[in-house]
C-alpha cells in the first residue's frame, strides 16, 4: 500500500527502490537504458508494494494498436501455430494482427509486454508464474487464458477457455484400460528450464485421477519427467523398460513426446501395439505419418480460436471476461 493506506504510486515505488520517479517511468515504459541493479530494485519495489499501472492513464496514451499477443510456453509446438493460424482467419477481418511469443518467467518480461501497449493478450502456458499473469491483468489489458492449468488467484479477472484437456486425458487412460492395458506410463514434457508438470497441470492431473478411478497402479516410476532433452527422454523410457518395469501402455502429453517414447519401446525389441500401446495428444500432422500411425487426441482448434478472438474483441470494447468449454475427440490409429 502507499502512504496513508492509499494505492501505491510511482513516487512510492521510487522511494522504496531508492531511485527517482523518472527512473521508475523509464523502467515501466522500457524506453530508456537503466542499469541492471537499479532496474532490479524497481521491479522488487513494484512487487513488494503491489503497484499496478493505472488502466485509465494507459488507455489515454493513444489509439488502439489492433495488436493481440499470444504468449505460449513452447512456440515450437505445432499446436500453438495451428491455434494462431485459426485465430488469424477471423482476427484479420476484425482489424487485428497477432504475434506469437515465448514466455519468460521474470518481471522484466512483463515490463517489456506492457511497454508494447497491445490491445489483448492470450496466455497458454503451464510454466508462466501466476503472479506475472496477474501483473498483466492488473495493467488493464484484456487477458484470455487457455486453461491448461489451474490458477488459484485469477478468478473472473480474465477470460477462461477450457479446451478439453482434462477430459481428453481421462479418455486416453480409459481407452487403454478398456483394451486391457494395466501398466501405463505417462510421458511428461521436455524442459531445459526445469519446468515440469505438477498437479495444477490439467493433463497430468487427469492422468493421475483416471488411473485411480480405473483401479490402475500409479507410482512415481510410472511418470517419466525431469528430462531436459528428447535424448534424455528416450534414454529414460528405455531405462524403465530394460529395468524390468512392466509397461503395456504409454500416454504422451503431446504427440512429439509419444513418438520419442514409441521409438524407445521399439528399440527395446517390443512391438507397437502388440506389446505396448502408445497414445499421443494434440493430433499433430506427424501422427498420421509416423509408423505405426499414432492414436491421438484432437482439440477443436477452430472453435477455440473463434472463442479467443471473439472474447478478446468483446473485452477490448468493454465487455466482461467470459468462460468457454470445449470437448476433444480421440482418433484411433495403428499405435493402439
Amino acid at each position: 500500500m502507499g502512504k496513508n493506506g492509499s494505492a501505491p504510486t510511482r513516487r512510492d515505488v521510487a522511494e522504496r527502490a531508492g531511485v527517482s520517479v523518472t527512473i521508475v517511468s523509464y523502467v515501466l515504459n522500457n524506453n530508456r537504458y537503466v542499469a541492471k541493479e537499479k532496474r532490479e530494485r524497481v521491479y522488487r519495489a513494484i512487487e513488494e508494494l503491489h503497484y499496478r499501472p493505472n488502466a485509465v492513464a494507459r488507455a489515454l496514451k493513444g489509439k488502439k494498436s489492433n495488436h493481440i499477443l499470444f504468449i505460449a510456453d513452447n512456440i515450437s509446438n505445432e499446436h500453438f501455430g495451428k491455434i494462431v493460424e485459426e485465430m488469424d482467419k477471423i482476427a484479420y477481418d476484425k482489424g487485428y494482427l497477432i504475434s506469437l511469443l515465448a514466455d519468460r518467467n521474470d518481471a522484466e518480461f512483463v515490463a517489456q509486454v506492457n511497454s508494447r501497449q497491445v490491445d489483448g493478450i492470450v496466455i497458454s502456458s503451464t510454466s508462466f508464474d501466476e503472479k506475472y499473469v496477474r501483473q498483466l491483468i492488473d495493467s488493464g489489458v484484456p487477458v484470455v487464458l487457455l486453461m491448461n492449468r489451474e490458477y488459484g488467484q485469477i478468478g473472473e479477472q480474465a477470460g477462461r477457455i477450457y479446451t478439453g484437456l482434462h477430459q481428453g486425458m481421462k479418455d486416453c487412460v480409459r481407452f487403454l484400460a478398456e483394451k486391457g492395458r494395466r501398466d501405463l506410463v505417462y510421458i511428461d514434457r521436455v524442459s531445459r528450464h526445469g519446468r515440469f508438470s505438477t498437479l495444477e497441470d490439467l493433463r497430468f492431473h487427469a492422468f493421475c485421477e483416471q488411473m485411480r478411478e480405473s483401479g490402475l497402479e500409479l507410482t512415481g516410476e510410472r511418470i517419466v519427467t525431469g528430462c531436459a532433452s528428447e535424448q534424455e527422454l528416450y534414454d529414460a523410457v528405455r531405462g524403465k523398460i530394460q529395468s524390468g518395469l512392466p509397461v503395456d501402455g504409454i500416454i504422451g502429453r503431446n504427440d512429439n513426446m509419444a513418438c520419442v517414447a514409441m521409438k524407445a519401446v521399439r528399440d527395446c525389441g517390443l512391438r507397437v501395439p502388440e506389446d505396448v500401446s502408445v497414445v499421443g495428444f494434440d493430433n499433430s500432422r506427424m501422427s498420421a505419418y509416423v509408423s505405426p500411425t499414432l492414436t491421438s487426441v484432437e482439440i477443436d482448434r477452430k472453435s477455440v480460436a473463434d472463442a479467443i478472438v471473439n472474447m478478446l474483441d468483446s473485452m477490448i470494447h468493454g465487455g466482461q471476461p467470459g468462460v468457454c468449454h470445449f470437448s476433444t475427440h480421440l482418433i484411433e490409429r495403428e499405435s493402439t
